[in-house]
């Protein structure tokens, strides 16, 4: 006759084991938030920061017809899009900016905003997609002053790449990591149990 496995260890351990997977849950689920927030510390690499000269400008985009997210440079819907551009600092609200989305790579102007001062540091401009398609846009901004500009730009795709998953592949990770700690702490558990010496 095999002697049982003691009922408070067995309990202690798949406790244990449960506080283990259910910590690496709760970071594999925050996860998504952590990578694709594009508003990082003021010492990480920003892709929605468009650096003209000196000088930081934030650009956010907005669907509200199909969700209230905020896009930078990939925008998976084709519609009325809200274009927001914010000044990192005070520097350029003294200066002359421009703003223009074009698209690629035909160069066809889809938002102007001529060369002004901006007091406020907030620029807000829309368009709808729909008229121009889906497609690669470019982002521009210049520093205009006299005859001189200082400019650039930061890319942006519209309607190409599908809306991201709420990282399904990884949640699905982590629920077979899940069952396969399940059946190996089991199976260790019986192994223990048929080592263990029989009673006569």
């Amino acid at each position: 006759m095999k002697e049982n496995i003691p009922l408070p260890p067995l309990i202690n351990t798949i406790a244990c084991s449960c506080r283990v997977l259910g910590l690496f849950g709760l970071l594999i689920f925050a996860l998504p938030s952590a990578v694709y927030a594009h508003r990082g510390a003021s010492n990480e690499i920003d892709a929605c920061n468009i650096l003209v000269g000196h000088e930081r400008v934030h650009f956010t985009a907005y669907t509200p017809t199909f969700n209230n997210k905020e896009y930078c440079q990939s925008i998976p819907h084709l519609g009325t899009t809200n274009l927001v551009f914010d000044y990192g600092g005070k520097g350029l609200r003294n200066l002359t900016v421009e703003f223009e989305v074009t698209k690629e790579p035909e160069g066809t102007r889809v938002f102007y905003l001529e060369p002004t001062k901006i007091k406020s540091g907030t620029v807000n401009g829309t368009v709808d997609f729909n008229k121009f398609g889906a497609g690669n846009y470019l982002i521009h901004v210049a520093i205009v002053h006299k005859d001189k500009s200082i400019d650039n730009h930061i890319p942006l795709s519209i309607g190409l790449e599908p809306e991201a998953s709420d990282n399904l592949p990884l949640k699905a990770l982590f629920i077979v990591t899940l069952i396969a700690a399940a059946i190996y702490l089991m199976k260790r558990l019986a192994d223990k149990d048929a080592a263990r010496p029989s009673d006569v």
